[in-house]
């Protein structure tokens, strides 16, 4: 079979019959005797959608894993063609475009193509507006950035993939993420993507969406973050490493005016403790991101996630013993000084950033070392 059309569907009785209508006239509209199907990829719907899927010659999949990600997946693993086309069931897509990304992605020999809405015309209403000036550019350009991509609309439902080259992608995300997720895997596969200027329309009158704008952005952006560990290892060993050696030297040189600028005082050294504190707590979680997969190019960050279960336990005893030492310490002086003020603030500015490093490490490994057993 050339060409499998799958409709996620999740209660789209309103629609489905005109959108299953769009694509068979987009495609029968050639003359082309194009072999194909048209798969609605049931999501549990409790209206009429499976039986107008069903009146319309549509083939139904019933699938019980709730998501959109889960769904596409359903329907995408049970068509039969070399070609897959997806695209939201709610009328909102230009579908009489579905002709055209096929030929687009046959012609460029392509693995993906997309029909961008961000190149297309977008009727009034049909996005709102935080979603096309910020949600969708920002992904779009923080994708194309991180995985040399070239896109103009990273939020599309509307693609066409090559079946073969979807399977080796391994794709797994069961949410609205699923999107980035294809687009980040392709990219990462070094796979040829190409897209066609489409648009977007307004769907129902009183339709309420299934996408959750803040929490599924929110889902976009730490997929396509989680994709590269490599960013937070360094971003948080630059923040960590600069910010305790100006600690250090702060401390033994002391204020200093630079140029009419007064430095390293307190304001300075409590600065400077919480950009360590970001760095290092970006750090771990690089850590964390690796177990998922991958290699660090960096051999300690290799011996931090492979360490030793012994020497992280005398590591954590060690760190606490140090600060129950420090309090100790505190306390003695604050009892020899007749409970009155203390001198100690340099001093203890210097040891919180040292110990507060050492103990945000130990036991970011700590919880590495329960997710790897896990």
């Amino acid at each position: 079979m050339d060409l499998s059309f799958v409709f996620p569907c999740l209660n789209e009785e309103e629609t489905l019959a005109q959108c299953i209508q769009s694509v068979r006239q987009s495609i029968d509209s050639s003359g082309e005797k194009l072999d194909y199907e048209i798969i609605v990829a049931d999501n549990g719907s409790d209206d009429r959608s499976v039986q107008i899927a069903t009146e319309m010659g549509a083939r139904v999949v019933h699938v019980e894993s709730r998501g959109y990600g889960a769904a596409l997946q359903g329907g995408i693993d049970a068509s039969g063609g070399r070609y897959v086309m997806f695209a939201d069931a709610d009328a909102t897509y230009c579908y009489e475009d579905s002709l055209s990304l096929y030929r687009q992605a046959v012609e460029k020999g392509a693995d993906m193509a997309i029909a961008s809405r961000m190149t297309g015309v977008i009727e009034k209403g049909a996005m709102p507006f935080l979603h096309k000036r910020l949600g969708t550019p920002v992904l779009t350009r923080l994708i194309n950035v991180l995985f040399g991509g070239r896109l103009s609309d990273c939020n599309s439902g509307f693609r066409c993939l090559r079946k073969s080259s979807y399977e080796s992608w391994q794709v797994r995300s069961t949410g609205m993420e699923f999107a980035s997720e294809l687009l980040v895997k392709a990219l990462k596969h070094n796979a040829k993507t190409v897209e066609i200027d489409s648009g977007l329309r307004c769907g129902p009158e009183g339709r309420t969406a299934h996408l959750r704008t803040w929490r599924d952005g929110m889902r976009h952006l730490l997929f396509i973050l989680s994709e590269r560990p490599e960013l937070f290892e360094l971003v948080g060993l630059i923040f960590t490493v600069s910010a305790t050696s100006l600690q250090v030297t702060a401390f033994i040189v002391g204020p200093l005016n630079l140029l009419g600028l007064n430095i390293f005082d307190l304001h300075s050294k409590l600065l400077l403790l919480l950009i360590g504190l970001a760095g290092i707590q970006f750090y771990v979680f690089s850590c964390v991101l690796y177990l998922k997969g991958g290699r660090s190019v960096l051999k300690l960050t290799q011996r931090f996630i492979n360490l030793d279960e012994g020497v992280l336990f005398f590591w954590l005893l060690l760190t606490l013993g140090i600060q129950s030492l420090v309090i100790a310490w505190i306390c003695v002086m604050w009892i020899w000084s007749g409970f009155k003020g203390l001198d100690l603030v340099n001093m203890l500015i210097l040891a919180g950033h040292l110990l507060s490093q050492l103990s945000v490490l130990a036991i970011g490994l700590l919880g590495i070392h329960v997710l790897k057993r896990g």
